[in-house]
């Protein structure tokens, strides 16, 4: 079995969940420098095949399996990993599976990785499942390595390098008290409508930003700029 709390230099803490998701990766070497020494990888269904193409071993694999070549089932067969495969006909997708299966399992930082791109109503429909208000308590962040995009309740900080794009959308209603620090036309305790594009294409200034708002829900799309 997976740990999910490992032992620290101060005690213990969480360790992070990174979910592998069968969407696209437009470089997977840009990918490598978001692993952590001590993640614990899931995998949804055909997700394995970029877990195994980093040299990861999975801990835990869900969905229907149809996605998964032959070889890359033999590798898991040999493996330490937990494989749970779930009838084709299901009402919800692989993704979904794997996000609850971590939340379940007592995991509050996750990194959802080939989310993004592909298809563009998997594409919504995966960044849907993260505005569930019953994940408010987790840090969930979708990244391919070139993009990173959070959904923010409260607050969150960006890291990155000056000239890297930070667009702020409201999501499903106004955002109200939205301030921001480190960005080149900053906002302060301002309310962006979802109907409007202001808070697209913003600019980071140093290496790190941040956003705070005090109502709504609002998608944080940082894109890096320029980065080999």
């Amino acid at each position: 079995m997976y740990p999910s709390i490992l032992p620290g230099e101060d005690g213990f803490f969480m360790s992070r969940v990174v979910i592998f998701v069968n969407g696209h990766i437009p470089d997977l070497d840009k990918v490598r420098p978001l692993i952590r020494p001590a993640d614990i990888f899931f995998a949804a269904d055909g997700g394995t095949r970029y877990v195994l193409a980093l040299g990861l071993e999975p801990s835990f694999v869900i969905g229907d399996l149809d996605s998964l070549a032959d070889e890359e089932r033999s590798k898991l067969d040999v493996s330490r990993t937990e494989i749970r495969q779930v009838p084709r006909d299901k009402d919800d997708t692989d993704f979904d599976l794997a996000l609850h299966h971590a939340i379940t399992a007592g995991y509050r930082e996750i990194l959802v990785v080939a989310a993004l791109g592909h298809r563009l109503d998997q594409t919504l429909g995966n960044l849907a499942l993260l505005a569930d208000p019953s994940l408010a308590g987790a840090d969930i962040r979708v990244d391919d390595g070139m993009e990173q995009v959070c959904f923010v309740r409260s607050q969150v900080r960006i890291e990155g390098e000056p000239g890297d794009i930070v667009s702020l959308i409201p999501w499903g209603g106004e955002v109200t008290g939205i301030a921001t620090d480190g960005l080149r036309w900053p906002l302060r305790s301002e309310t962006l409508f979802p109907h409007k594009t202001r808070g697209l294409s913003n600019e980071m200034l140093g290496q790190t930003a941040s956003v705070s708002l005090k109502s709504g829900l609002l998608l944080v799309v940082h894109s890096r700029q320029g980065r080999s």
